[in-house]
């Protein structure tokens, strides 16, 4: 129940087996294990020690899974950076995890990250540091994965090399320190919606988290399991990358979804295993030349999100080909909360996210606490083994999350069916009320996925002086239609109660959306008020 035991033992199980294919290089398990211990042994050359933070701030490669395992397998936690972070948000989470390693793909989409981090942290308050990186002291090392290293930055090679001089005893000593109960990772919060919190979990939480993915998703050493999900991001890497360690199957790190690219992918590589969001399966479902690939080796996916158009899953199986698809919740304070049995009935699934999984429990109780009848809308507790050790140097926010009893406010919102299944239904942030009717968002956007012209839509809160706010929707159209506001307008009307009806639809040809492919309503509100 520890990385460098679980990597120890995919090497003794699986020698032989493909265990990362990345472009035109091929690794094996065997070969895995090896690189991972040279890495830890180049951290260890770099005074990185048991308890000391390792960021990571790349994309989908080879070397997120070595710098991470690698990290991991001596004791350290690593803080995964969101790819598509800016230098000031990526300067804030380092200073404030205070980490002393930093990995990263400078030039990765032709964007200058080690320019954008240095402008962002000479800005800082407090000490300059004589590190690399001026005004984050405790940032000593830095490696870049990109092909020309600046001043005070190692190249990987580099790095690499530098770990032969770690005595041999003494780095078997920290990697056999390394306990279930250890913190192994910082993931910090998205942002979109306030200042970002750090979620810590151990060792054991983790590698279970993955386990028990594995086995709903039915995981084997046969799998080819593309990962288009961002290794900073709880489900390419718990639910990817360490997933498919635990079963032996091949990863296939994706850097940046292009439909084209991945289409190809699968029909080259055979993939089986293919999680993503709901926008990434209807990019390939809107794709023009669909029919002219091979996916006939897709077996399983997941798709989650709290809007999943109800007719997804069936065009998933029938025009994608999928033997096996599912729905799933959770959080990055937990990971995976639920998840669909593998045999259930697709129309079940297309309802909800399945019951709990091994080792979680869920309550869906009123706004005074109390239990609700199945059916029925509430906020959604849980509790489990998998939930986060709490927030990094954060108790005030940890008590006002996780409860005496263990129960953690997840602010969404949900309703167990007669069998014990979940429906999200939205975020209670994301909540507003019209004339004193509450509106959920997702039930408004569910309504217009199941419109033939409609690809995907994100509805916010318009200001309103009559009513206080109004539903305002902002839809993509599918393929080459162009489907009008009134018409729209009309659909919902014939499904929805008059007050959850949007006022007024804008089209978009795209919507703004983070690098988990969530839809960011953060940044459609401004226009919301404007309109």
């Amino acid at each position: 129940m520890t990385i460098p035991l679980l990597v120890a033992e995919a090497a003794r199980r699986h020698p032989d087996q493909p265990a990362v294919v990345d472009g035109d290089i091929r690794v094996t398990y065997e070969q895995l294990a090896g690189l991972v211990t040279e890495t830890a042994r180049a951290y260890a050359a770099r005074g990185l020690r048991r308890g000391d933070r390792a960021a990571i701030w790349a994309p989908n490669r080879l070397e997120f899974i070595l710098a991470l395992l690698g990290a991991q397998s001596i004791g350290a936690i690593v803080v995964p950076l969101n790819s598509r972070y800016r230098g000031h948000e990526a300067a804030t989470v380092l200073a404030r995890s205070r980490a002393s390693t930093l990995v990263l793909a400078n030039g990765f989409l032709d964007i200058d990250f080690l320019g954008m981090l240095r402008t962002a942290a000479a800005e800082s308050p407090g000490q300059a540091g004589d590190g690399p990186i001026p005004g984050l002291p405790h940032l000593h090392t830095v490696v870049d994965l990109g092909g020309q290293p600046a001043d005070g930055v190692l190249g990987w090679p580099d790095f690499i090399s530098g770990g032969r001089s770690v005595d041999h005893d003494r780095f078997e000593a920290m990697v056999a320190a390394v306990t279930p109960d250890d913190i192994c990772d910082i993931m910090f919060t998205s942002g979109t919606t306030g200042v970002p919190k750090g979620v810590l979990t151990a060792h054991r939480q983790t590698i279970d988290v993955a386990r028990v993915w594995a086995e709903r998703a039915e995981l084997s050493t046969a799998d080819r399991y593309a990962i288009v999900n961002p290794f900073f991001h709880g489900f390419g890497y718990k639910a990817g990358m360490i997933t498919a360690i635990t079963a032996g199957s091949t990863i296939y790190p994706v850097a940046t979804f292009q439909a084209d690219e991945l289409l190809e992918l699968i029909q080259a590589e055979r993939i089986s295993v293919l999680p993503g969001a709901p926008t990434l399966f209807t990019s390939l479902l809107n794709h023009p030349r669909l029919a002219e690939y091979d996916l006939s080796s897709l077996r399983f996916s997941v798709a989650g999100a709290a809007t999943v158009p109800k007719s997804l899953f069936q065009r998933m199986r029938d025009e994608l080909g999928f033997t096996s698809v599912s729905q799933a919740y959770g959080l990055t304070e937990a990971v995976v909360v639920t998840q669909s049995l593998p045999d259930d009935d697709p129309a079940h699934i297309a309802e909800t996210t399945g019951p709990p999984v091994d080792g979680m429990e869920l309550r869906i109780v009123d706004p005074a606490g109390d239990d609700v009848p199945a059916g029925d809308e509430g906020e959604i507790l849980i509790r489990g083994r998998n939930v986060m050790l709490g927030y990094f140097e954060d108790e005030r926010a940890t008590a006002e999350t996780i409860d005496a009893d263990g129960w953690l406010r997840t602010g969404d919102v949900g309703r167990l069916d007669e069998h014990g299944c979940l429906q999200v239904t939205d975020r209670i942030k994301d909540m507003f009320t019209v004339g004193g009717f509450n509106v959920y968002p997702a039930e408004v956007e569910n309504v217009l996925a199941t419109h033939p012209e409609v690809s995907e839509s994100a509805v916010v809160a318009k200001p309103d002086q009559r009513m206080g706010s109004v539903a305002l929707a902002f839809v993509v159209p599918r393929g080459g239609s162009r489907p009008t506001e009134d018409a729209l307008i009309e659909y919902c009307r014939a499904r929805l109660a008059n007050f959850k009806v949007p006022r007024e639809i804008v089209v978009r040809d795209e919507l703004p959306k983070n690098a988990s492919g969530k839809i960011l309503k953060t940044k459609l509100r401004p226009a919301a008020k404007e309109a």
